[in-house]
C-alpha cells in the first residue's frame, strides 16, 4: 500500500536525506527544529521506517532525490543564517 507524504514532510525527507540535521532543516525552512522533528516522526511512522538511512533509500527510490540532488545555493544561505 503506498503512503502519500504531506508536501512539507516531502521537503523535510529531502533535506534528512541529503544530510540535514533537523537544526539545519528548520533553519532553512523557517520552521523550529521541533516542527521538522515532529513532522520526521510522523512521516517515519506513516511510512514504517524507523533509521534515517532507510528514511534516505525511501526518498531516492521514490522520486524525492537522487544521487546527484543537493541543497540549492539558497538552501546553504539559509542553513548558515547568511541573509542578502
Amino acid at each position: 500500500m503506498h503512503r502519500t507524504l504531506t508536501p512539507q514532510q516531502r521537503k523535510i525527507v529531502r533535506l534528512l536525506s541529503l544530510g540535514c540535521t533537523v537544526v539545519e532543516a528548520g533553519r532553512i525552512l523557517g520552521i523550529a527544529a521541533s516542527t521538522v522533528d515532529n513532522h520526521k516522526f510522523r512521516a517515519m511512522r506513516l511510512l514504517g521506517i524507523r533509521k534515517i538511512a532507510i528514511l534516505t533509500r525511501y526518498a531516492m527510490l521514490n522520486g524525492i532525490s537522487n544521487l546527484e540532488d543537493c541543497l540549492t545555493l539558497e538552501e546553504l544561505e539559509r542553513m548558515r543564517g547568511s541573509r542578502r
